[in-house]
């Protein structure tokens, strides 16, 4: 069990129609990454308890959505400081359930909370149009409705911010959600929610379930009152749920898998250039989408990148989250070990030369070493594969054109780095990588005033910026007579 200042905020009910719903047959148990312990269960909810949350939700629809944007601000702002005032507990609770160090958890939570003061003010600025009329007797008009009942799903890797930023727009708009958690980190989710309560949030409007994830899918992708599908997490996943919402044409956003190159010119300032590159790459242990995943060095540099890079690697230290000494937490599960281990075994057969790590820590349980590979060339199998795990490739170029074609040489196009001193090249370049979300001299790209999404396979839709309410609105068109 967690020790918590606030022991309310550890849930392990869901939460259906404004009650704590307990588990009918089954559970899911819910271990911290670190020492494999148990920190509790959650529910396995059957078909029918799901169709029951997806009825309430609807009901709620009815009443949430005729509210007045200020009206659904002043309940998500209450949120908001809840949220502030729980910080530290919420931080806990995530670094127990995903491993994460807790400066990272505190970060996370920040920056999921901002999309709630962000979109509680756009809501108010969800402007329609006066059409100017072609006909003497008749006025055009357009407007934006909410679309309607809105399932979300949630990745284990950020349990706390791609959830709010899922929620944030939908409720400021005037939708309800039912939103699932990942089955590995159910317990941030789940506290956002007793919070929510507790700001007043109506009976119905946010419902947080946990399950199986294909009995929950499917009745998330078929059930004729779900309106929208929102979903973080692979892109093959994203594909099948995509699939399956056609056969009710839901609308869909779809925040999927990246492979982003991390681009390092001879002008550019390779201490800049190193440093940033350990937060890009080694944050969350590697587990992120957006995670410098291939990392480009003009071939004039590369050696001194790369003394400047693993010497930074070597001062990560690796350790339990609550630890304010931790840097790298563990791994989220075997699996993902396994995994890992699996793809250097192949990197290293295939020519790559290991530099650092590459192997289990002596810490045992999920933890690996940060791991530096170099000679790593196009062919390799980790230049397509999204590492989820703390390895990087070095890759070597010599000119724009070489670099800007391996970079694009991928189906996805999520994030893309590129560390340059020139002017010119610095537009160009950004201009020319086919990705959603391009940092020239930076890495930190989040923020709600921003759209967050990617182009081909990685997805459709943005979070975030002066557009994202849009992706929970319908737009209606009017005409007059007069």
């Amino acid at each position: 069990m967690i020790k918590l200042k606030n022991q309310n905020l550890l849930r392990q009910e869901c939460l259906i129609n404004g009650e704590w719903v307990k588990a009918q047959d089954s559970v899911l148990e819910i271990v911290n990454p670190f020492d494999n312990s148990k920190i509790g269960t959650v529910p396995k909810l059957d078909k029918a308890t799901l169709n029951l949350a997806v009825e309430k939700a609807q009901e709620a629809f009815k009443t949430w959505s005729k509210l007045m944007p200020l009206e659904r601000s002043a309940v998500l702002m209450r949120w908001h400081q809840l949220i502030l005032d729980n910080i530290d507990d919420l931080a806990l609770i995530m670094t127990s359930e995903q491993g994460k160090p807790l400066a990272e958890a505190k970060g996370e939570i920040l920056n999921g909370v901002s999309y709630l003061p962000w979109f509680s003010e756009q809501a108010r600025r969800a402007c329609g149009e006066v059409i100017p009329s072609p006909w003497p007797n008749k006025r055009p008009i357009s407007y934006h409705q909410p679309v309607g009942v809105v399932a979300a799903i949630t990745p284990w890797n950020f349990p706390s911010s791609l959830l709010m930023r899922k929620l944030a727009p939908a409720l400021a708009a005037g939708c309800t959600v039912i939103a699932k958690p990942a089955k590995e980190t159910p317990f941030s989710a789940l506290a956002l929610g007793y919070l929510a309560v507790e700001a007043g949030i109506p009976k119905g409007v946010l419902n947080i379930v946990t399950g199986d994830s294909r009995v929950v899918g499917d009745v998330f992708t078929t059930h004729p009152l779900i309106r929208k599908v929102t979903f973080t997490g692979s892109t093959a996943v994203g594909k099948t749920l995509l699939a399956q919402c056609a056969g009710t044409v839901k609308r869909t956003s779809m925040e999927l898998g990246g492979n982003a190159p991390y681009i390092v010119f001879a002008d550019a300032d390779l201490e800049r250039a190193a440093s940033y590159a350990i937060a890009c790459k080694f944050r969350n242990a590697g587990q992120t989408c957006i995670s410098a995943n291939r990392i480009f060095v003009e071939k004039s540099v590369v050696a001194e990148f790369t003394k400047k890079f693993v010497e930074k690697v070597k001062t990560l230290k690796l350790g339990n989250g609550v630890d304010p000494q931790t840097t790298c937490g563990p791994l989220i599960h075997e699996q993902a070990v396994k995994d890992i281990e699996t793809l250097l075994k192949k990197a290293l057969e295939q020519g790559a030369k290991l530099v650092i790590g590459g192997k289990r820590s002596e810490l045992g349980g999920t933890f690996f070493e940060p791991t530096v590979l170099s000679n790593v060339t196009p062919e390799n199998i980790l230049f397509q594969e999204e590492i989820f795990g703390p390895i990087a490739p070095i890759y070597t170029f010599e000119t724009e054109e070489e670099v800007i074609k391996l970079a694009n040489a991928v189906p996805v196009g999520l994030a893309a780095y590129v560390f340059t001193q020139n002017l010119r090249r610095s537009w160009l370049i950004a201009e020319a990588l086919e990705f959603g979300l391009v940092g020239v001299n930076e890495v930190a790209l989040t923020t709600p005033e921003a759209p967050f999404g990617g182009m081909k396979e990685s997805g459709m839709g943005k979070e975030g910026s002066t557009g994202g309410l849009e992706d929970y609105q319908v737009t209606k068109y009017a005409l007059m007579g007069l």
